[in-house]
């Protein structure tokens, strides 16, 4: 049988009231529980948690920045992609046409607002989209004979 000690100590009244409820809640004695809190303060223990806890979630946060970053690469060569080809094949339109253009433009870029609003609201997202495009045209027959005529060149 172990052996102890009386000690007496002051609480302030709202922490004592937390410890009482505790106890309650638990069905053990306001002892118990002081005993239990004051040998997890000593144990090294709740800081070797408390550093794996805060490992695993940063590792996980560099996963997600990671994930981002890959995201925001293809984003990036989606538009820079779509731009030089834009640049390249539209044609300059002549002096009198351009008050017509930029008012047809205005109204399509409208709409084109409207339309990455109600996408950005109900869609999960380009990327997830194209990555389900790509991976269908992966199983695709028109995949494999692609794949199959690459290999004769």
């Amino acid at each position: 049988m172990t052996t102890k000690t009386r000690m007496n100590v002051y609480f302030e009244f709202e922490l004592l009231k937390q410890v009482e409820a505790l106890a309650l809640r638990r069905q053990v004695s306001k002892s118990a529980i002081i005993e239990a809190a004051v040998a997890s303060f000593l144990s090294g223990d709740a800081s070797d948690r408390l550093e794996a806890a805060m490992s695993r979630r940063l590792d996980k946060l560099g996963r997600e920045i990671h994930a981002l970053d890959e995201d925001l690469a293809v984003l990036g060569e989606t538009v820079s992609l779509f731009i030089r080809i834009w640049l390249s094949s539209t044609p300059p339109l002549p002096e009198s046409a351009q008050a017509g253009a930029r008012a047809k433009g205005a109204e399509r870029f409208e709409g084109f607002m409207q339309m990455l609003g109600k996408r950005l609201a109900t869609s999960d997202g380009f990327l997830k989209e194209l990555s389900r495009d790509v991976d269908s045209l992966r199983d695709s027959p028109a995949q494999e004979q692609f794949e199959a005529n690459s290999g004769e060149a």
